[in-house]
Formats: C-alpha cells, sequence, structure tokens
C-alpha cells in the first residue's frame, strides 16, 4: 500500500501495491537456581529456574542472537536527513512474539525517515497493524497538501498511487497479508479531510510536533471504528468466517489487543520523538573527553511516572481515585497508561457487553483478561492515544540514539546501554594503552584486564548494536563481560518459561555521527 519494500541482500528490489475501494499476576516460586545479577538493570525480573539447560556452542548462540538482525545505511548527503544508518535486533520471548519494528524513509515533500518499535500486549494484532499502518498516516500528516491533492486526482482517476514510503526491512519482518482495502480507505478518508479543513501550518510552528500527535490519534480513531463497523456487520452469537477469530488483522481483535509505540522522525536534522507507552530513547552523547552520557528523550507513561499518574487521575471524578489506578496498574490491569487499541478501556460499557454477547469466537481468541468488563468501569475512556512529542536538534556530540521496547530497560539501565554502544561503535579493538592507578593491587589488576578482554571480545562478535546489546542484556556477568553459560541459559529456556524472566526485546541503534575515536 503506497510503499515499497527493500530486500537487505545485495541490491534492494522493490515493490509497489495498491489497495482499493495484561498482564498476569507473578509466576509461583519455581525451583532454585543462581540469580542473574545486573547491577546496572533496573530489574523488576528475578533471574530464578530450575530448568538446567544443555550445552549451546558458540555458533549455536549467534544462530538464535543473529537470526533477527538488520543493518542499513543511507546514502550521505541531504537525503539521509543527519542519519548514516541503523541497526536493529529482536528477540521474541512469547510465542508468538508480540513485538514489531518499522524503519522506512518518506519520499514525497519535505522528506524524513522514520524509525518505531512497538510492544504488543494481549496478542500482537495491534502491535502488527500499527506498525504497517502509523508511517503512512504520518507520512499523509506532514505531507504539504498540494502532494496530498495528487495522490487524490491518481485515486480518482485510477492510475498508479506514487509511493509514500521506501521501508527497509528483515526478510522475516512481518508483512500486512490482509485487510488492505480497509486501512487504504482509511487512510484516504484522513488525506480528504486534510485537503478539505486546507489549513496548513508553518515549518518553524511545530508541524511536525502537531503532525505526530494528529497521526497517533487518528490512527487509533481509525482502528476503533474500523471494529465498531466490523461488529456492526455482526448477528447475536455469529459464527465468523473460517480463520477469522484468528486472522492476525481481525478488526475486533486488533481493536481488543494493543501496543504501546516509540517513534522517532527525522528530517532535516532534527529529531521529533513521539511516545506512547513505556518504550524509551535514548540518546547516545560523547563528551569532550571521550567519555559517553546517556541523554533520555521519552517519559514512561505509567504509575511511576508522578506527572502521568496526577494526569490520569485528573481526567476521573474524586470518586473513582482510588480505583482508576490499583496496584500501579490502570483499573487494576493494565501498566502502560498510554496505547493504541485496548478498546476495553476507551468504549463504553454498552459496546463492550455488545462485544462480550455477539462475538465469543473472537474472545476466543485473545487473552483472558480481554474476555470481561474490566472492574470499576465507570467513567471511560482511561487510556490515551495522544503521544508525548519531544523535539531534539542533533549536536556533533550527538553519536546515536537507542530505540528499544521495555524488555531491554528491565535488564539494563540507560547509562550501561549508551556505555556499551560507545564503546562498540569506537571499537574496543583499539583501546589505548592501559595505566594502572598508583596502589591498585595485583588480583585487582588482574580482574580489570580480563573485563577489558571480555569486553573487546565481545565487541569483536557483534558489527550489529543493536546485537551487541542483546547479547549483553542476558549475558552480563555484572562486571561489564558476557558469560557464555549465563547466555546460554537465558536462550534456551523453553518457550512456558521464558516469558516469566523476560520480556520480548526490540532493539533500533539509530547513527547520527561518526564517534570521535
Amino acid at each position: 500500500m503506497l510503499g515499497r519494500t527493500g530486500t537487505f541482500r545485495g541490491h534492494c528490489r522493490f515493490e509497489l501495491q495498491q489497495y482499493r475501494p495484561l498482564s498476569s499476576p507473578p509466576p509461583p516460586p519455581l525451583p532454585e537456581l543462581s540469580r542473574l545479577h545486573n547491577p546496572a538493570s533496573s530489574g523488576s525480573r528475578k533471574y530464578r529456574t530450575g530448568w538446567e539447560a544443555g550445552p549451546m556452542s558458540s555458533a549455536q548462540i549467534n544462530s538464535i542472537l543473529k537470526a533477527n538482525e538488520y543493518s542499513h545505511n543511507l546514502p550521505r548527503g541531504p537525503a539521509s536527513h543527519g542519519v548514516l544508518g541503523f541497526h536493529s535486533n529482536m528477540l521474541p520471548s512469547n510465542l508468538p512474539g508480540e513485538d514489531r519494528r518499522s524503519s522506512a524513509t518518506c519520499l514525497p515533500g519535505c522528506g524524513g525517515v522514520q524509525f518505531g518499535v512497538f510492544d504488543g500486549h494481549a496478542g500482537a494484532a495491534c502491535a502488527h497493524a500499527v506498525s504497517q499502518r502509523l508511517f503512512y498516516y504520518i507520512a499523509v500528516a506532514t505531507l504539504p497538501l498540494q502532494t496530498l491533492a495528487e495522490l487524490e486526482r491518481a485515486v480518482q482517476e485510477d492510475r498508479a498511487v506514487p509511493p509514500l514510503l521506501e521501508w527497509h526491512k528483515h526478510p522475516q519482518d512481518h508483512s500486512c497479508p490482509d485487510g488492505g482495502a480497509i486501512s487504504f480507505h482509511s487512510l484516504r478518508n484522513y488525506w480528504q479531510e486534510r485537503l478539505e479543513d486546507g489549513d496548513e501550518e508553518d515549518e518553524d510552528s511545530g508541524r511536525v510536533t502537531s503532525a505526530l500527535v494528529n497521526a497517533f490519534c487518528r490512527l487509533d480513531y481509525d482502528l476503533s471504528v474500523e471494529a465498531q463497523v466490523h461488529l456492526s456487520m455482526s448477528s447475536p452469537r455469529r459464527l465468523s468466517l473460517r480463520g477469522e477469530a484468528f486472522s492476525v488483522s481481525s478488526p475486533l481483535r486488533v481493536a481488543l489487543s494493543g501496543c504501546t509505540a516509540c517513534v522517532v522522525h527525522v528530517s532535516k536534522g532534527v529529531l521529533h520523538v513521539a511516545n506512547l507507552g513505556d518504550s524509551r530513547a535514548v540518546l547516545g552523547v560523547q563528551e569532550p573527553d571521550g567519555s559517553w552520557s546517556a541523554l533520555s528523550l521519552t517519559n514512561d507513561h505509567n504509575a511511576q511516572n508522578p506527572d502521568e499518574l496526577q494526569r490520569i487521575l485528573g481526567e476521573h471524578p474524586l470518586s473513582e481515585q482510588r480505583t482508576v489506578v490499583r496496584h500501579d496498574r490502570l483499573l487494576g490491569l493494565l501498566l502502560p497508561f498510554r496505547a493504541f487499541g485496548d478498546v476495553r478501556f476507551k468504549w463504553s460499557a454498552e459496546m463492550l457487553s455488545r462485544v462480550y454477547e455477539t462475538r465469543p469466537d473472537i474472545l476466543s481468541a485473545v487473552s483472558e483478561a480481554v474476555r470481561v468488563l474490566p472492574p470499576y468501569y465507570l467513567t471511560p475512556p482511561y487510556l490515551s492515544a495522544q503521544p508525548e512529542v519531544t523535539r531534539h536538534r542533533i549536536r556533533p556530540a550527538d553519536k546515536f540514539l537507542v530505540l528499544a521496547t521495555d524488555g531491554l530497560w528491565e535488564l539494563m539501565h540507560r547509562q550501561t546501554v549508551v556505555q556499551l554502544v560507545g564503546q562498540q561503535v569506537t571499537g574496543l579493538q583499539q583501546q589505548r594503552p592501559f595505566i594502572p592507578a598508583a596502589g591498585v593491587t595485583l588480583s585487582s589488576l588482574q580482574r580489570l584486564l580480563l573485563e577489558r578482554r571480555g569486553r573487546a571480545l565481545s565487541v569483536l562478535e557483534d558489527q550489529n548494536a543493536a546485537t551487541h546489546l542483546l547479547r549483553h542484556a542476558l549475558g552480563d556477568d555484572g562486571y561489564g563481560a558476557v558469560a557464555p553459560n549465563r547466555l546460554a541459559k537465558m536462550l534456551s529456556l523453553p518457550v512456558e518459561l521464558a516469558r516469566r524472566y523476560r520480556d520480548d526485546i526490540t532493539i533500533t541503534v539509530i547513527h547520527l555521527n561518526e564517534p570521535d575515536v
């Protein structure tokens, strides 16, 4: 749909296709094993399991870690908008995984480069849909009205519609198998309304910020409307078409599941980060002395953020102050306070009751928590899809941006993440001579040299910065190096156990400037 896709082997091949008109309670304690300890972690997960992993070779470990890695270099010059390239990787914990990622170059108009990570819950359907559709909405929200008018004329005259995006995808990344006609119809309605409105903001008046907010909110609105239309066509307790309930693109299934989103739009050397939920964007800054510092460009939208907590409490009556957020969760159920989908926190009680009465087939295909009305459901909507947008002009010291779902941040502190990527991109194999401080004992010196050797070997192991982070997140020995046995144990956990000890992890590292060596 209005896009072209490049493969990652050899020269890119492009395809153009137009379509026409959560959470469960903590697991019970398991048989004791040593706890994997990461002193730099924000660490809410405890690693205790009775599962004893069999031996894994280095080749097997790398095969798992590198199965979804992807990298892409952008051409130097104005077309890159200040981005040199990016590294990305995914490691699922759920089966199937609920995370998604996207990256694309905007082709017409002012252009730009977009990156996003999407963390699904109650299934992957919403994350899948949003990862495929959001960038188109952002393109429509940012394009000049003249370009939108040309698109509309092409559709009316039944001509080929020029692509809006050039996608940069790993071959195993999910593509939209069906539902294209519905999504194209909704997108066209969006650009028609922009044309009817006729207002076009100036470049310097927050145009991109407002466009990102509008695109997020409009897509969430369209997901809701598509689900309601689908529901209105349902007769009471009807049987679905074969396989409909299990289709990842079923409008009701998309709307009943949910996802957080963290999206970066880069244009003319300016970053705009639009965040919804608890994924994060962290900037790696190289200081004049060569050290690294981490600059957060996002805030988590959950109970740990006092401003966010006050926002949501202020949107509901005082009589609900004790029930809107319970046990740090929205209505005692959902951790993020902002997300796409999740209509069970947005629709009226009457609308939700209709779903429960008429579509048991869809409900059987989603998680158990989605199948009943939330407790204390008095004054919906409780959940917002309005992103928080941060603007940042890229400086020479800004070397990279790490975009990742919460699965990474649960295991590693942002400073550790930036330090690891900084060391990886500068190349630890070219370390300066090590000069010990006065008074260092032989045992301390040996430990420091072992740490140094371990980090250097790890850098040589991974050319992809996202894979480098995955390796350390799962195998960190507490001293900055990777313990192979620990890494093997985490990678060999059975599916039924893996989700108890880590979440799906999706990482994109966006390279902005060459590091100073």
